[in-house]
């Protein structure tokens, strides 16, 4: 019989550096990173979107062989009974369901035919690349559930936490989204106040989550401060072994990131350029007074249990 295969899942909201901390560990060929996998269904066989290696995914070989691995094709999936199945499980107010000990077959059967597309791909891309470890950075605590009931998955957790003002500055810009080829589109924009529910909602899941299953809590923050101890914090996390080649990435004189086969994610992956890892703190000078305020007596709770209260941050400048 097969090991199962062993996913990091990196979850928490938007705008909090996955991306990022996905490319450095796709540098390595230990590990297959693949973006953002919750997305897939509409974008990428939806809409033809660009993979992050720069071709539409009906172009890319890497997703064309992951299809034929996986399902026999991506035309033997009917797509939409497969968005069907999404609606019914994979809602962020499915979580309390999603979190029980045990569910009745009659909703268990749709969460684990939801799990197994996932770890199709997952076991996939594995066979496809030869690595040991495949990393889904799609975020959502519901899918994070959805897969815990899989039956043939090594699920692993990264609950990637950014500090809520930053977060709320970060979705009120406008952003282009590169990956639309046939015309201009832009990643969507959200109120602090919405910002602040969304942010409180996905960490509080993923709390909930750490009884569940394993789950490694990092500050963007803490990684931007040290992306290297991450980085070797998350690979021992996920079983992987402690190479210095993993970190090849981050030397000085900066080399160049290799592309990886990413579906959907901050336009971060098209870069080509040598990656400089730095904090990004615009939001303290940028972020309106009105709006730092809702955000700040928001998200209150989380923000003192994550340490973004009453001392200062690294290389912030500035005490919260």
């Amino acid at each position: 019989m097969s090991l199962p295969a062993r996913v990091l899942f990196v979850g928490g909201l938007g705008r909090s550096g996955s991306t990022l901390l996905e490319l450095i560990l796709a540098q390595h060929p230990d590990v297959c990173a693949v973006g953002e996998v919750v997305h897939l269904w509409e974008r990428a066989l939806g809409g033809d979107e660009r993979c992050g290696c720069g071709e539409r995914f009906t172009g890319c070989d890497f997703w064309q062989r992951v299809g034929e691995h996986a399902f026999g094709g991506w035309s033997a999936l009917d797509r939409a009974e497969v968005l069907a199945l999404k609606a019914q499980v994979d809602r962020t107010r499915f979580v309390p369901r999603l979190a029980r000990g045990r569910l009745p077959e009659e909703q268990l059967g749709p969460i684990r035919r939801y799990a197994d597309l996932y770890t199709r791909i997952y076991r996939a891309a594995t066979e496809v690349t030869g690595a040991s470890l495949v990393v889904d950075s799609s975020k959502h605590a519901s899918l994070a559930f959805a897969l815990r009931w899989a039956e043939d998955l090594d699920l692993r957790v990264v609950h990637l936490v950014r500090d809520s003002r930053a977060v709320a500055y970060s979705w009120a810009k406008q952003v282009r989204r590169p990956e639309v080829v046939d015309t201009e589109a832009y990643m969507p924009t959200f109120s602090p106040f919405t910002v602040s529910g969304l942010w409180t909602a996905q960490n509080a899941a993923f709390h909930l989550l750490a009884t569940r299953a394993p789950v490694l809590r990092l500050r963007y923050e803490d990684f931007t401060a040290d992306p290297r101890g991450t980085v070797r914090q998350v690979r021992t996390f996920a079983g992987l072994d402690d190479t210095p080649d993993a970190l090849r990435v981050l030397d000085d004189p900066p080399v160049p990131p290799r592309p990886f086969h990413s579906i959907a994610g901050n336009p971060l992956r098209f870069s080509s350029g040598p990656l400089r890892v730095r904090q990004d703190n615009a939001w303290q000078a940028a972020l309106p007074p009105r709006s730092r305020a809702v955000v700040s007596a928001a998200t209150l709770p989380l923000r003192l249990r994550y340490g973004y209260v009453g001392r200062r941050r690294p290389n912030s400048g500035e005490a919260p």
